[in-house]
């Protein structure tokens, strides 16, 4: 749970931890400083994405102060990561690998709080960035036209897993605000395959949990909601991460149209075509 306080709220804050302590909650993910200054019971806390923890004296000084985790800047690079674990090797680094992505460095957005008097960092964001927006020039000129022009792809870094373990990530993140159990579900279950095949190839790295998953089906991400996928800026800064056409699921690619025809397309492409079906 991570939401930002009001200086009025600060009593109900500790009354609520206590709370989630006593029913067996591991840790807490803090934004809010002021949670250091009270009298807590002994619950691990991880800092927020929404810390800005970007530096290695910025995790080495939320080290000092108490903090057993931290989550990484969304905006970090492979190198950047292993740079900054390199410096701290003694604190455990989380990473987001997965889900709809900010535009807002580490999310840290005011728009819809100004806007809409809707806070973001209370959890209560109005998706500023997923509407359609006009660009001018400083000369009147449009350059684009209802184009959602903040509204970015969705994260994945499946294929990128073993690397981040390398850069010493070892707490993977999936954003997963406002999904169904559907995608819980299948989203959670393709990353525990992905990890698992790893694991099976490098016994220097072990699974956290005590558990096993048993699977009825064939996880995909692609079945689940996506703006298409980008590693964002893993790799380094890069233009691929933008979805300006729709903030909408795009579904699953099913092929490349090659004809079209007044009552028909012709369209290369693997996937069987059934009555019902949406394209776009």
């Amino acid at each position: 749970r991570k939401v930002v306080r009001r200086d009025d709220e600060v009593g109900d804050s500790r009354q609520l931890i206590c709370h989630q302590y006593n029913i067996g909650v591991d840790a807490l993910i803090v934004q809010d400083m002021a949670l250091l200054q009270m009298e807590l019971p002994p619950i691990a806390l991880h800092a927020s994405t929404q810390m800005d923890n970007r530096t290695t004296d910025k995790v080495s000084f939320l080290a000092d102060v108490g903090f057993s985790q931290v989550v990484l800047a969304r905006e970090l690079s492979l190198d950047e990561i292993s740079t900054i674990h390199t410096a701290c090797p003694a604190v455990p680094l989380e990473a987001f690998c997965h889900g709809a992505l900010c535009v807002s460095y580490s999310g840290q957005c005011y728009a819809s709080e100004v806007c809409f008097g809707r806070s973001a960092n209370r959890g209560e964001c109005a998706q500023f960035c997923r509407l359609a927006f006009d660009m001018t020039d400083a000369d009147g000129q449009v350059i684009q036209k209802g184009k959602h022009l903040l509204s970015l792809k969705d994260m994945n870094r499946s294929d990128r897993l073993e690397a981040m373990l390398d850069a010493g990530i070892s707490s993977l993140k999936i954003e997963g605000r406002l999904k169904d159990v559907a995608y819980v579900k299948n989203v959670t279950a393709y990353y525990r395959k992905q990890l698992d095949k790893i694991f099976a190839r490098r016994p220097e790295y072990a699974r956290a949990s005590s558990g096993r998953s048993t699977y009825t089906f064939t996880p995909q991400l692609d079945k689940s909601f996506n703006r298409g996928f980008t590693h964002y800026f893993l790799e380094g800064r890069g233009e691929d991460i933008y979805s300006p056409y729709t903030p909408k699921s795009i579904g699953e690619a099913v092929g490349v149209v090659k004809n079209t025809g007044d009552t028909y397309i012709t369209v290369a492409g693997i996937h069987s075509f059934h009555n019902g079906d949406g394209i776009c």
